[in-house]
């Protein structure tokens, strides 16, 4: 499937160190997984969380969820074993690599695994700054927001609307869909306040993500649903492109419907939201 049709609507943290979340992920209405050897996973467990999920990579079948291991940075003890251990592992769709300062670290990271797409946390000022240049790097294939740390970093305070993170968001949203990257937004924290989580997902979906990640199961049906076209607009997506493709013959170069011009762009948009409908269709039923 092309990656930018492939739905990241829930991008779902699972630890690496825990089997029975390991396990249950298996049955989970998520579109990816985050394998998470990095922040959830202490320190001495690192080593053995990375055992357990060689293991349950090799042995368990995810279905057509998307399999993306988080790997401790490079400049860790753990970081390099991480990345041995993936190279022996054909079980994994991609690694993100966190804290991505710059180019510099996702080539080091591909010299080190030379066909395995990279995404990379962006989560640091330094990195958000080098957004684009990351973005560009051939082996990038995704992008996805940590704004907790990037938070801390920042020493901004914690708002509904996420006015202090706006400017760090849209940058690389804007890097990434200047190189047809997959972007996804950073978590929120309260996995119990639905309505919160509601609100998000809308801002997110609205400013142009692709998708949200998750701290908890629960968190899955907003998520999804939010990320994906609902009635109304793939019912507009078809009337949109019957309009046009009706002015067409009658030797008109735009369309009007429900009193609004429909041109060339609009249509180009409708035939993806309709693909991305399918796409999400396809995923669902093969889960």
């Amino acid at each position: 499937m092309d990656h930018q049709l492939r739905p990241y609507r829930s991008v779902l943290y699972i630890p690496a160190s825990k089997q029975r979340a390991l396990e249950k992920a298996r049955g989970l209405a998520t579109d990816a997984i985050i394998f998470d050897l990095e922040d959830a996973v202490a320190p001495a467990e690192k080593d053995a969380a990375r055992g357990l999920l060689g293991q349950m990579l090799a042995d368990t079948d995810y279905g057509t969820r998307l399999r993306i291991v988080r790997i401790n940075a490079l400049d860790t003890d753990w970081g390099p074993k991480d990345v041995a251990a993936l190279t022996t592992s054909g079980a994994t769709d991609a690694v993100l690599l966190p804290k991505v300062n710059g180019v510099a670290d996702i080539e080091a990271l591909a010299t080190m695994l030379p066909q395995m797409p990279i995404w990379a946390m962006m989560e640091t000022a330094q990195g958000i700054l080098n957004a684009g240049d990351i973005a560009a790097h051939p082996r990038l294939g995704g992008m996805v927001m940590g704004t907790n740390d990037l938070a801390k970093e920042l020493n901004c305070r914690p708002r509904p609307d996420r006015m202090p993170l706006l400017t760090a968001l849209q940058t690389c949203l804007l890097a990434a869909r200047s190189q047809g990257v997959i972007v996804v937004d950073g978590v929120y924290n309260a996995y119990k306040d639905a309505e919160g989580l509601r609100r998000e997902c809308l801002q997110g979906r609205d400013m142009g993500f692709d998708g949200k990640t998750l701290i908890h199961p629960a968190q899955l049906q907003v998520a999804n649903k939010i990320f994906a076209p609902d009635e109304q607009e793939v019912d507009l997506a078809k009337r949109q492109i019957a309009a046009h493709e009706a002015a067409e013959k009658a030797g008109q170069g735009v369309a009007v419907l429900d009193g609004r011009i429909v041109e060339n762009l609009h249509v180009e948009t409708a035939r993806r939201t309709l693909e991305r409908a399918a796409a999400i269709r396809a995923l669902e039923e093969s889960l």
